[in-house]
């Protein structure tokens, strides 16, 4: 999903606006996480880019998204660029606690 968001709009409350982008954010996410997962894959992973314009966008973290959106609503911008691009996700296995602790004796 790429696109510009408007936030100043002829006859809507910039308010309003951004929580419509907010829920088209939300909305694309759950739907690509409805998607069936491929072989081998462990859940959907999201690239995230924001910025003001399209030029100027830089990557973030899916979960600040939301947050920045915000932060460019009060700031009284009047419009910003969010490019999100789900991807497939790998966990990684935790450390064992107690393997970890015995590798980190000096002693041993």
């Amino acid at each position: 999903m790429k696109k510009v968001f408007q936030l100043n709009v002829e006859g809507r409350h910039p308010d309003r606006l951004l929580e419509a982008s907010k829920h088209d954010i939300r909305k694309y996410v759950a739907r690509q996480r409805r998607a069936a997962l491929p072989e081998g894959v462990d859940y959907w992973d999201f690239t995230c880019r924001f910025g003001l314009t399209e030029a100027a966008a830089s990557p973030v973290h899916f979960a600040t998204l939301i947050g920045l959106m915000d932060e460019a609503g009060k700031a009284g911008q009047t419009s910003f660029f969010v490019d999100i691009l789900g991807q497939k996700g790998y966990r990684k296995a935790k450390p064992d606690p107690a393997t970890a602790a015995a590798g980190a004796d000096p002693d041993e």
